[in-house]
């Protein structure tokens, strides 16, 4: 590097802005984290040299709750509220006819109505219709709290995800993994503190939906793979086969002491500190995630609860990471969208039903009997719901009048545990199951609504950046406090 007479380092105009943006977003920063009570997060990831601040340390939310962790069921693709969790008898009777109203707009022309293939039964004290593709799941509906008036705002699955992950459908946005392990790090320093697992790739968007944004890259998700069994390949490089974890411990002492160096040099990169994060998460991980993913080691009677199958797979060791205090898991379906079925609904949705209705009650039984139930908050949902009409035929043949277009305009989600009143059902759609017509949440408002279970005043939960104090919900959100118990 070139130097002036007084043997000063010069720099490049990029790299003065880029200390100078990183020098004021920390100064902005600490007054963010005094505010909000969460000394020990986020500045450290940026931390000189020599500190042994850990940006991951567990750290207390804005007022106590009961939730302090979060399995978020993903099912990408959307899977449709009129045959999973908001029945509309109606649809039935205009089955083959058209709707006594206007079709609202959606990505692909629908016709006629379209009723359910499926039957929907009362269940539990409180009486709620669930339909027979998660009847396992229903034994629990007196946990749940079903919210049949979401809505989003497009009917296209990328800005879709990203709003549902990320509360923005078109900019780069923190995920609300990287938000929840940012506000309160994690209880197991040796495991990630947010996994995303999807069995055969990524979904669409890939890895933007578990994305830490602006956030320091240590709050971002780390993907796992669940298609596979063999845990080399689950997690890849897990074990050392050439070098003893005695040696290997004396080389990331010394690539951490020349990193440390670099550093300094360069104001506290926070790519840098991410980078050294994650070799010691990497060298930690060797013995631990070696255990937590193994679902060998459970009895052949609990994983015959859960059922076979990529789903019922990952959804143990879901139970298995929260057992061990990961603060975040999200489970998603599978690569791509397969919940997304613009053509044989019936035996799709059925299929991808009975790959996860099982485990996800065995989930809920596990979690009680190990008494985490009322401390994890369970979420399950897609990025929008599906039409109550069916999908108009394409020119070319290739889809037949058997199935749904994207709804975004009102569907289905619920959530459990952590904090939540269950037995009951918030909000509603049409007749038909078209709009959210009574008691309608935005995305937004479930944002706002789930950080207030987590212990966060969604207005207050704030990251400084680029000059603006920025939060999950933007500057949008409405807490729904009858979700709460």
């Amino acid at each position: 590097m070139a130097t002036h007479s007084n043997d000063l380092p010069q720099m490049n105009r990029r790299e003065m802005l880029t200390r100078s943006g990183i020098g004021f977003g920390m100064l902005g920063l600490a007054g963010v984290l005094s505010d909000a009570g969460l000394i020990g997060s986020t500045a450290q990831a940026a931390a000189p040299a020599g500190t042994s601040l850990n940006p991951l340390a567990p750290k207390a939310p804005h007022f106590p709750v009961k939730a302090k962790r979060i399995i978020h069921l993903f099912m990408n693709g959307g899977p449709s509220h009129v045959d999973t969790f908001d029945p509309k008898p109606l649809l039935t009777k205009y089955h083959g006819k058209a709707l006594p109203r206007p079709n609202l707009p959606t990505e692909r022309p629908t016709g006629s109505g379209f009723g359910s293939p499926f039957k929907f039964q009362k269940y539990g004290k409180s009486g709620i219709e669930v339909s027979e593709l998660f009847a396992n799941t229903a034994r629990h509906i007196d946990d749940m709290c079903i919210i049949r008036s979401v809505h989003a705002d497009v009917p296209n699955h990328e800005p879709s995800l990203l709003l549902m992950n990320c509360g923005e459908s078109r900019l780069i946005r923190p995920s609300v993994g990287s938000w929840m392990t940012y506000g309160l790090g994690t209880e197991n320093q040796n495991l990630p503190g947010f996994i995303a697992m999807c069995p055969g790739g990524y979904p669409i968007q890939e890895s933007q939906n578990w994305q830490a944004g602006f956030l320091p890259g240590v709050y971002q998700g780390t993907y796992i793979d669940t298609q596979h069994t063999q845990l080399d390949k689950l997690i890849e490089n897990i074990r050392n086969h050439s070098t003893s974890r005695k040696d290997q411990r004396k080389q990331l002492d010394l690539l951490s002491k020349l990193n440390r160096q670099h550093q300094t040099q360069r104001q506290g990169d926070p790519q840098l500190e991410a980078r050294i994060q994650s070799f010691e998460l990497a060298y930690r991980m060797q013995i631990e995630a070696a255990d937590a993913f193994d679902i060998m080691q459970e009895p052949e009677s609990v994983r015959e609860r859960y059922g076979n199958g990529a789903q019922a797979r990952q959804i143990l060791i879901t139970r298995r990471l929260i057992e061990r205090g990961v603060r975040f898991v999200q489970v998603w379906t599978g690569a791509g969208q397969p919940w997304d079925n613009h053509d044989e609904i019936e035996s799709n949705h059925r299929r991808l039903a009975q790959g996860c209705d099982q485990a996800i009650a065995a989930l809920m039984d596990d979690l009680k009997r190990l008494g985490l139930f009322d401390e994890t908050l369970i979420i399950w949902g897609g990025e929008f719901g599906r039409t109550p009409t069916v999908e108009l035929p394409n020119n070319n043949g290739t889809k037949t009048a058997t199935g749904r277009d994207h709804n975004h305009h009102g569907f289905s989600m619920w959530l459990a545990g952590g904090g939540v009143k269950g037995g009951q059902v918030i909000g509603a759609t049409d007749e038909f199951g078209f709009q959210a017509v009574e008691k309608k949440m935005h995305v937004h408002d479930l944002h706002a609504t789930i950080l207030a279970l987590m212990g966060f005043n969604h207005e207050n939960f704030t990251f400084r950046y680029a000059g603006r104090d920025f939060r999950l919900t933007d500057v949008h959100g409405n807490v729904f406090r009858e979700v709460i118990a």
